[in-house]
């Protein structure tokens, strides 16, 4: 446990930093706002000894906080690219090894996660002061190894009871909030049930302008900035995307809906939801999908023309994204398109200019006017387009991040156009891995900037 105020702060003990608060007037106490990282050891070393840092703080804040960020972060070594699990058709993924010590390795850090987050519930379950509540999990891991299975819970020990608790205060801090803004939650393994927004209690679900509930569940939904829920969505269920939710969220009668923010993960469930969003309250509202492992022909499905996407991200290991999936985006989404990023971390690097005349990305560079970001790694891009792509959209264009090995380079080509191009010094990402993030940590960091940017 940590806490995150900078280097300072962090290498302050927990006593310190309460007998630094204690000079404080009651006033400025009500303002903190605490960033708990609970590092909970794979395969290393226990930190169970942080365990009552964690204790400690959270008595003397958690009570009358205002804002409170947790992050659950299982510490591991670097995973190569042969671990990477093989995704089956039903959307599960295979473990990477049959390590008989796998098993254990795991199960002997689940108590000491499950007692700090046990810790931070029992501490904030009264607080009505709060406003901001960000909780993250690190469950990638576990969700490319095939672990999380609820059946894992009974290897640990108390784990089902300590789960069913830690629900229980969750739903007990909702109900006793009474001005909660923002509320986050993604990837705490077991936290979020279809019951847990029935506690919330009526004022904060006239306040909320910020609502993220995520699991590891298959087709995610994140509510954006700018969505009162009032009861009447509290017994929705969030792992599926219903067009009679949609129909809730852009109903005449709620504050409009500005930012949405969607995650897809195969099997994909049959959904309305764009259907339901053609008759949009907000003029405003803008939405940002992040598809992991989706077939084009089901990502078709969803990129419908009444959905005003502004970010897509397309990331994927044994899935091609086609050109003309790549030609539907830059005919629908040329007057809304920000942000496309084109990722896939296979050893094969196919060619979307095949058999084309003009090359899909640089009709998308030339379409999509907005176009501010753009990341490409894994499919081949010739020089001679990355060049076109830089003239089309020029300094407007800020942030063109193309990987090294994705270049096939003409002789006639250079970097130096590219930079003249843009109008500043550009070069190929030589590190791919600062390119192919861990999707569930990407997707929590962007969905966050995404709504903050209202």
């Amino acid at each position: 446990m940590a806490l995150c105020a900078g280097v300072g702060a962090m290498a302050l003990p927990s006593e310190l930093i309460v007998h630094i608060f204690s000079f404080l007037s009651d006033r400025d106490k009500l303002r903190p706002r605490l960033c708990v990282l609970a590092q909970t050891a794979i395969g290393g070393g226990s930190t169970s000894d942080e365990t009552p840092k964690l204790e400690f703080l959270m008595r003397k804040f958690g009570s009358f906080v205002r804002e409170l960020q947790l992050k659950s972060h299982r510490w591991r070594a670097p995973r190569r690219p042969e671990q990477r699990p093989v995704v089956r058709q039903d959307g599960s993924a295979s473990r990477p090894d049959s390590d008989p010590q796998l098993s254990e390795r795991w199960r002997t850090p689940w108590p000491t996660y499950l007692d700090q987050v046990l810790c931070v519930f029992s501490s904030i379950k009264n607080n009505r002061n709060l406003q901001k509540l960000s909780l993250y999990g690190d469950t990638f891991i576990l969700q490319q190894e095939g672990l999380l299975d609820s059946s894992n819970l009974h290897q640990i020990h108390q784990g089902d009871k300590k789960i069913n608790e830690i629900q229980q205060l969750f739903m007990e801090l909702l109900s006793n909030s009474r001005q909660l803004k923002w509320l986050s939650c993604s990837f705490m393994l077991g936290l979020v049930t279809p019951c847990s927004l029935a506690c919330l209690s009526n004022p904060s679900a006239e306040s909320l302008q910020h609502l993220s509930l995520l699991d590891h569940q298959p087709s995610h939904l994140t509510i954006g900035a700018g969505s009162p829920l009032q009861p009447a969505l509290s017994g929705s269920d969030f792992s599926d995307l219903t067009s009679e939710l949609c129909g809730l969220l852009a109903s005449p009668r709620r504050t409009p809906l500005h930012r949405l923010s969607l995650l897809f993960c195969p099997p994909l469930h049959k959904s309305s939801f764009p259907n339901a969003l053609q008759v949009r309250v907000s003029a405003n509202l803008r939405v940002y999908i992040m598809a992991l492992e989706v077939d084009s022909s089901e990502l078709l499905r969803f990129l419908k023309p009444s959905l005003p996407l502004e970010r897509l991200h397309l990331d994927s290991y044994s899935t091609l994204v086609t050109d003309a999936t790549l030609e539907l985006i830059s005919q629908q989404y040329n007057k809304t398109l920000t942000h496309f990023l084109l990722l896939r971390d296979g050893h094969d690097f196919p060619d979307l200019n095949v058999n084309r005349n003009e090359d899909p990305l640089v009709l998308l560079a030339w379409r999509c006017t907005q176009l501010a970001v753009l990341v490409i790694h894994g499919y081949t891009v010739w020089s001679h387009n990355l060049v076109a792509i830089s003239r089309l959209r020029g300094s407007s264009l800020r942030v063109l991040t193309v990987s090294e090995e994705s270049i096939d380079f003409d002789p006639d080509q250079s970097v130096y156009e590219v930079s003249l191009g843009l109008g500043r010094v550009w070069h190929p990402c030589l590190d791919s891995s600062l390119v192919l993030s861990e999707p569930t940590q990407h997707f929590h960091r962007e969905l966050h900037a995404f709504s903050m940017g209202m």
